[in-house]
């Protein structure tokens, strides 16, 4: 149920708080005084589209935020809040948030993480039905109107098989129409998945390669200046005349002498020969690494061939030579695959056979339990609406079944049928479509009909109703009221009303009132207690008169204590 609504800076609403209470709430008040912001205000929170003109005059922001406790909510909530990256609730509160600036800035959260508006859309689908002049969007859809016959049968089950199946049904003609070509179109595939798999397979490619034969290719590519630097290295170490060697000897027999004279002196002498053998293991290294060098242009020519061949791979195939070796390995399973056509669409087309035949079996029994159900519905909403004023109106639920087969085309997940509720309000006139009633308080009262008889069966569990009284009086207003208070007992009904016995059979009452303070106008609500009570429903009769107040007791006195 919904809790809490705050309000602020939305259109004569500066900083509104609304504590909701369960059952059936009534909202009354002066017309313009701002009933129907509350309904705007839940609709923007609940994903409907900003208008920035309804922001208040002088400010620059506007925010909603409502407070639901879903401690008895069905939809599957914890789930869909996790896979939206969203916090949990606490103690059963779910806290929506939206916010939006004049300047178009749009946000809004959910327990306190940002999300988008299409996932508070998506939870007012499970949260409310708002039910006014321009909201009945849901029952005039087939799709709603099918839910609604199936949830008044408790279809749900058959009909959530039936979705899986179509679900696997979809995945097969998937794989099928990935094999199902042209021979032309087969045969190049195959062709072309060959050479692929092929070329790349013949190139033995290790992931590391690249990395050496590009070493190695610079070195053979400088193997000739290599080999002159080294051999001069080694002159200049001991072939030359001057060479490091010739110096390190003559400078070896003047240490030599001086250790002669001052043996304190030997550790020169030391040092100079460790010098002497740094550099002959030089001389050592540098020969060997000469005779290491390979001058050979037939393996330069044979790198090059190699790295080339590696990048026209990359080319075509990958960035690295890894992505090359993973493209080969598809394109060999998919070669696999398409070699193995017949066999494979064999397999598909044998689970295809018994999937359909489960969903010709499932989607028939759907069917048959939906034209048992649509005489019993009939039947209960023509009582309802009689209780609402249309004593001879005539209310029908006409439904469609496409045929299906093995070659169908893919039916819906909800099944075969397509259903249309007609209803005719007065007598002597046909039935029409639902959908092209004119009148938003006839569209209304069927609404009400229908939840009434749902009542113990939808899961939505907050049922707003903006004017469903409209045009409406006398004992048709004390059947309105009566059916408001039985869906009370069952959901968390908001209605905003001008009718006084709708109003006094709510268990909470509010009223709406507005006042101008420093050339301002500003909205209120506050929740009535019994001597308010009469005098709003005096207001609602016509006045304050003794008779107004005596009527409005009355009305209170008929209302059955919650």
């Amino acid at each position: 149920m919904l809790t809490t609504l705050r309000i602020k800076n939305l259109a004569l609403v500066a900083d509104l708080t609304l504590e909701l209470q369960p059952g059936y709430n009534a909202i009354t008040g002066e017309t313009g005084a701002g009933k129907s912001i509350l309904i705007g205000a839940l609709s923007l929170v609940l994903g409907e589209r900003a208008d920035r003109t309804l922001i208040r005059g002088g400010g620059d922001n506007c925010s909603v935020e409502a407070v639901f406790d879903v401690s008895r909510l069905r939809a599957p909530l914890k789930k869909f809040l996790e896979e939206n990256g969203l916090e949990p609730c606490q103690e059963s509160q779910l806290l929506l948030k939206r916010a939006f600036t004049a300047s178009g800035t749009n946000r809004q959260f959910v327990n306190g993480s940002p999300t988008t508006l299409n996932v508070l859309a998506a939870l007012g689908e499970w949260l409310v039905d708002i039910h006014g002049p321009h909201e009945h969007q849901s029952l005039l859809h087939s799709a709603r109107q099918l839910a609604i016959l199936d949830a008044f049968g408790s279809l749900d089950p058959v009909r959530e098989q039936f979705a899986e199946l179509v679900g696997q049904r979809a995945a097969r003609e998937a794989e099928k129409a990935s094999l199902i070509v042209d021979e032309k179109t087969y045969a190049q595939q195959l062709d072309l998945l060959r050479h692929q798999a092929g070329e790349i397979a013949a190139a033995q490619l290790s992931p590391d390669e690249e990395a050496d034969l590009e070493r190695e290719h610079r070195l053979a590519s400088n193997a000739a200046k290599l080999l002159e630097l080294s051999q001069a290295a080694l002159r200049q170490l001991s072939e030359d005349e001057n060479s490091l060697a010739a110096g390190a000897g003559a400078l070896g027999r003047t240490l030599q002498e001086l250790k002669r004279l001052d043996p304190d002196a030997v550790c020169l002498f030391s040092l100079h020969e460790q010098a002497l053998s740094f550099l002959r293991d030089l001389q050592s290294d540098l020969s060997h690494y000469a005779d290491k060098l390979d001058n050979d242009p037939g393996r330069l020519q044979s790198l090059e061939e190699r790295l080339n061949l590696i990048q026209s791979l990359r080319r075509k195939y990958g960035t690295t030579v890894a992505d090359v070796l993973e493209f080969g390995e598809q394109a060999r399973q998919k070669l696999q695959h398409l070699e193995m056509r017949d066999a494979e669409l064999e397999r598909i087309n044998g689970e295809l056979t018994k999937i359909n035949a489960h969903l010709q079996h499932i989607g028939e029994e759907l069917s048959a339990q939906r034209r048992k159900l649509i005489p019993k519905l009939n039947k209960a909403v023509a009582k309802q609406l009689a209780d609402l004023g249309f004593q001879q109106s005539h209310f029908d639920v006409v439904i469609n079944s496409t045929a299906f087969g093995a070659e169908a085309t893919a039916p819906q997940s909800t099944g075969f049928d397509r259903i249309e509720f007609q209803f005719a309000p007065n007598p002597g006139e046909p039935s029409h479509p639902l959908r092209a009633i004119a009148s938003s308080g006839e569209i209304a009262r069927v609404m009400l009909a229908l939840k009434t008889v749902l009542a113990a069966q939808d899961d939505i569990p907050v049922l707003v109703f903006d004017e469903v009284d409209a045009n409406v009086g006398g004992e048709t207003a004390h059947a309105v009221a009566q059916k408001m208070r039985q869906l009370g007992e069952h959901r968390q009904v908001l209605c905003i009303t001008h009718l006084a016995p709708v109003a006094a059979s709510a268990s909470a009452h509010y009223v709406v009132t507005k006042e101008t303070k420093l050339l301002r106008t500003v909205t209120h609500i506050a929740l009535l207690d019994k001597q308010g009570r009469v005098t709003e429903l005096a207001r609602m009769l016509g006045g304050q008169s003794e008779a107004a107040r005596k009527h409005a007791e009355a009305l209170l006195k008929e209302t059955p204590t919650f």
